[in-house]
């Protein structure tokens, strides 16, 4: 149960993959920056095909559990995400505005995020408060997506898990297509036939994808520190390409980071915006409803 002197919040990031789910404790009156909030607890639930609703249940009364903490105790659930037709939610919060504060979370110091997700990727450049100043977004056909990356594990017959250490080991990386996801598996298609091995065509990909993402990061005028967030976040093949893309384009230094977190940088983000929404609500006499 939180104290007085607290307040506790939900936040819950609906994706075309998963569903993620942090439930937040902060200093009541901390405002914007809620220095000392801690996360109290994180689930990640996959959607393997199963209805979104069900899958969205699981996952928060999950995160109530290992809260130890009941839905009444909290003093908002906020959404992201496709997370608008979440019955359980207070309010509703952009997923730019909602990474960008997740991300600012994870590393006080980040000016900038690239969240990488199932179907697009999109750059935001955010000031020390949060607030979003620029961003730029990939078409849900690019191949610099989630999705594309686990269709070509899938096609490579690897885990998502091996798929960072393993394009790592690459030597001669394969070049694939940067702009449509459906030529860029063509190419795997035929680079396999020709017997290229899965490291140089994850490789491949990974620097294609890299490029994209350094892209978008320099079209935002992103600079500084970079926190990598999203399904990807933890690829680790994916994070070097990315640094690497990012000095080749040249213009102000990024300092590309991730943290273990990062899959839930949307999820933290939308809990702490419903904090600091709960206080300022209350400041003007108004109470928070669920359709606040």
């Amino acid at each position: 149960m939180t104290s007085k002197a607290t307040i506790l919040t939900a936040g819950i990031d609906v994706g075309s993959s998963a569903v993620k789910v942090a439930i937040v404790e902060s200093e009541k009156g901390s405002g914007r920056e809620r220095p000392g909030a801690k996360i109290v607890a994180r689930t990640v639930e996959r959607n393997r095909r199963r209805d979104p609703g069900q899958v969205v249940t699981l996952a928060f009364e999950t995160a109530l559990e290992h809260a130890g903490v009941k839905r009444g105790d909290l003093a908002y659930i906020a959404t992201t995400g496709e997370g608008e037709s979440v019955e359980e939610r207070t309010g509703h919060f952009y997923g730019m505005t909602a990474h960008a504060r997740g991300a600012l979370y994870l590393d006080p110091s980040a000016r900038a995020v690239i969240d990488v997700g199932a179907l697009h990727a999109r750059a935001v450049r955010f000031d020390e408060r949060g607030r979003v100043l620029d961003y730029r977004m990939t078409s849900q056909c690019a191949s610099g997506t989630g999705q594309f990356l686990e269709n070509i594990a899938r096609y490579l017959g690897v885990t998502l898990d091996e798929v960072g250490p393993l394009s790592q080991t690459g030597q001669n990386p394969e070049k694939v297509s940067g702009i449509c996801a459906v030529l860029a598996e063509t190419d795997v298609i035929n680079m396999v036939s020709r017997g290229i091995s899965a490291a140089n065509i994850l490789r491949g990909i990974h620097d294609s994808m890299a490029t994209t993402l350094a892209k978008l990061l320099r079209s935002a005028r992103a600079v500084g520190v970079v926190q990598v967030t999203g399904g990807l976040s933890a690829d680790t093949g994916l994070l070097s390409e990315l640094a690497l893309a990012a000095a080749k384009l040249g213009g102000g230094k990024l300092d590309v980071q991730a943290h273990p977190d990062g899959v839930l940088a949307g999820a933290i983000g939308a809990a702490l915006w419903g904090a600091f929404r709960t206080e300022r609500l209350q400041s003007l006499g108004v109470g928070v409803t669920a359709t606040a």
